[in-house]
């Protein structure tokens, strides 16, 4: 396992329970809390019958595979369950060495979710190389099998994609209220009466389940890749991603 960050460490933990010998690795050492820490990359991956990786972004994981790309032997299955993206995955896809098989699974849910097992899961891969992946997959939550390489990469980032900007668009609508002079007790209640429900429950929470600047980093995937070509102009996403990029920049 390889990324120990906010929802890398209760997968690796979730994973401890499973496997028959678990190595992990992270960029800053030390936070393995009890698990068999390697000392690079290639070290962890030297091996192993499955590697799974969540890091934070395409450039991370590009230079942590980099690093353990080498170290892979024929029969390996590798799960990415970073957000990147599919033009990410099918870049990664075309690197790897002979008999080793890529998904990408990418999850939805927070860091008491992954904890707990009960996210969902969006697979995408060879049918052989799900296959294989399911049973580990379902330690995290439930698995739904997107169709091939990329596709679970491109799914997520429409989901992501309708959560944070209903987020964004709630958030202004409060400010709105705020100028308008309608309390905000009533405010909240009115948008949580309606449709926008699950909205209001996330705007509500004081609990954070995902930084800022990951949500403006799965905003601007949307930007890349051949499955968005026909989302010739995003009227939403774009200004959405803007509020996030100040809200990052704010802390």
């Amino acid at each position: 396992m390889l990324g120990l960050g906010r929802m890398g460490l209760p997968l690796a933990r979730r994973l401890s329970g499973a496997a028959k010998e678990l190595v992990v690795w992270n960029r800053t050492a030390g936070r393995a809390a009890g698990l068999t820490e390697a000392a690079s990359p290639a070290e962890a991956v030297r091996g192993a019958g499955v590697v799974v990786t969540m890091l934070s972004d395409p450039a991370a994981v590009a230079e942590v595979a980099d690093r353990f790309r080498p170290a892979l032997a024929p029969g390996t299955l590798w799960i990415d369950m970073s957000s990147v993206g599919p033009a990410a995955v099918a870049e990664q896809q075309a690197l790897l060495p002979d008999g080793v098989d890529l998904v990408d699974a990418p999850v939805l849910g927070s860091v008491d979710a992954a904890a707990a097992g009960t996210l969902v899961v969006y697979a995408g891969g060879e049918d052989r190389a799900l296959d294989r992946a399911q049973p580990l997959l379902e330690r995290f939550g439930r698995v739904v099998r997107c169709g091939g390489p990329g596709a679970g990469a491109a799914l997520k980032i429409v989901v992501m994609g309708a959560v944070v900007t209903s987020v964004t668009a709630v958030g202004e609508a409060l400010a709105v209220a705020e100028r308008l002079g309608v309390p905000a007790d009533q405010a909240r209640g009115a948008l949580a009466a309606g449709p926008l429900a699950g909205v209001m429950a996330r705007i509500a929470s004081t609990d954070a389940d995902f930084p800022i600047r990951l949500a403006a980093k799965d905003l601007a995937l949307a930007d890349g890749g051949p499955v968005f070509t026909a989302a010739l102009t995003t009227l939403l996403a774009d200004p959405a991603r803007a509020e996030l990029d100040l809200a990052a920049a704010a802390g």
